[in-house]
């Protein structure tokens, strides 16, 4: 991460990956942009999050990154450079969502 990016914190606090989502991009001089409460359940949200704040780095768990990738438009994807998956297993139709979304992470 550089001070350029811009990074999705929309894991609740009771998370491990939250940690990460709060300190990594505070520490890098990132962009740290807060989800609503419950808005890493709305994949509409996080679409529209993504796209409002040209958002660089973001986390998904698989199930809810084909949830996403089953709403979002490109132009959502096009600030993507980096995008995690962790907590289940990434099937290759999730991945092959978000490669189509967004070739470019």
């Amino acid at each position: 991460l550089t001070e350029d990016d811009r990074v999705l914190l929309k894991t609740p606090a009771t998370f491990d990956v939250s940690v990460w989502e709060l300190f990594w991009p505070l520490l890098a001089g990132a962009t740290l942009v807060t989800a609503g409460p419950d808005d890493h359940r709305d994949p509409t949200a996080l679409a529209r999050l993504l796209r409002e704040h040209r958002i660089t780095t973001v986390h998904f768990v698989p199930s809810m990154l084909t949830a996403f990738t089953g709403v979002a438009a490109p132009d959502d994807c096009a600030g993507l450079r980096r995008v995690l998956a962790s907590g289940e297993t990434l099937t290759p139709a999730a991945a092959d969502g978000l490669l189509r979304l967004a070739p470019h992470t």
